[in-house]
């Protein structure tokens, strides 16, 4: 099969774990691989994407080789790939609008951001490097936050014809005309808001469905996070997150019974961590009543790290993507984003989102 070419704009650490993790299965075949949703999708591998262009603003990754770009600081994801190749494409500067706060121009040494020297590009030039480029897929991994600059992306993407994952709780997918755009132009796009191979959005969504399939009457929860990353340093700008705490939060409502008072609910990135890096820890609760009105508190923690736990999922992405192009099947791809994304522009219970993306790859 050909390579599936991929432009990554934000060269983080989600990045880095997608990078390692193509390499990493090209040593791997379908009897041993661990930790993949499929292995072959339409023909494709986990190892058939390539990586054709890529855009950041950090001066510590722009006009870097993209595979040592990914463990510039400041990077901090699990290195399971260390050895990487040259991936031959060279990071170059994107456009900056609202993708970085503030904030983090002033922190501590390892996280304080310094904005490349390198002019920004405008779109025709974006546009001109995805087409140039013969790139199929633009990953949208930028910081939470970054309404302007997504939508900068998603409208370069729709202008070259390539497809768009919208990985960040920025609305484009289930924004009505935003999709309507995707679909007037035949171009394929998931999102919005990845969700991970087993994080506490899909847990979280589990208990809810498993609390109403049990009669459980579901009277409060919430879910605090952890983590010390960039994101989770982005996040701590409280102007930033209005679009992540919706995305999180309408995850859980739509997967239970009945849905929860506002009051009721608290679900959102908690706190920074620096010494955590790229771990990610949920602690989540769930208060109700069962058989009597009596009551009933579940508790859980989850540990886990949290970029390869995305690439797990933008993997399968990218590949539902080529397979649209290869049909010549644009709009968002509806069981895909309803699987792959917190916020898709319509919410299926897990089950039977999975239903509609398997049957979305078996389609002829």
């Amino acid at each position: 099969m050909s390579k599936i070419k991929v432009a990554i704009v934000g060269v983080g650490n989600c990045a880095s774990a997608l990078i390692q993790g193509i390499h990493y299965y090209r040593d791997s075949n379908e009897t041993d691989a661990v930790g993949l949703l499929h292995w072959n999708i339409g023909g494709y591998q986990p190892f058939d994407i390539e990586v054709s262009a890529a855009f950041d603003i950090d001066e510590r990754k722009v006009g870097r080789d993209i595979n040592q770009a990914i463990f510039a600081p400041p990077n901090c994801a699990f290195n399971f790939y260390p050895d990487l190749p040259p991936g031959g494409t060279t990071v170059q500067m994107g456009r900056v609008l609202d993708g970085f706060s503030e904030h983090m121009l002033d922190y501590e040494e390892e996280y304080t951001f310094v904005k490349s020297s390198a002019p920004e590009p405008d779109q025709e030039e974006v546009v001109n490097i995805l087409r140039e480029s013969g790139t199929e897929v633009v990953l949208n991994y930028l910081p939470s936050g970054s309404e302007k600059a997504s939508r900068f992306y998603a409208e370069c993407a729709l202008q070259a014809g390539v497809a768009f994952v919208n990985n960040i709780p920025v609305f484009i997918a289930s924004d009505r005309e935003w999709a309507g755009r995707f679909a007037e132009k035949n171009v394929p796009i998931i999102g919005d808001d990845i969700k991970s191979q087993m994080g506490a959005t899909i847990l979280h969504r589990a208990l809810a469905d498993l609390f109403k399939k049990r009669g459980v009457k579901l009277e409060r929860s919430y879910q605090l996070n952890t983590g010390g990353n960039t994101d989770f340093l982005n996040m701590t700008n409280q102007g930033r997150l209005a679009t992540k705490r919706i995305s999180k939060t309408e995850a859980v409502q739509s997967a239970a019974a009945k849905r929860l008072a506002d009051r009721d609910i608290h679900i959102g990135p908690s706190d920074y961590v620096s010494w955590q890096k790229d771990n990610k820890v949920c602690f989540l609760r769930m208060e109700g009543q069962i058989f009597g009105n009596v009551p009933i508190n579940l508790e859980m923690r989850l540990s886990v790290e949290d970029s390869p736990n995305s690439a797990g999922i933008a993997i399968d992405a990218i590949r539902c993507c080529k397979l649209a192009l290869d049909r010549k099947q644009g709009g968002v791809l509806e069981g895909p984003s309803a699987y792959f994304s917190k916020h898709p522009p319509r919410q299926y219970p897990d089950y039977e989102a999975y239903r509609l993306t398997e049957e979305f790859i078996r389609e002829e």
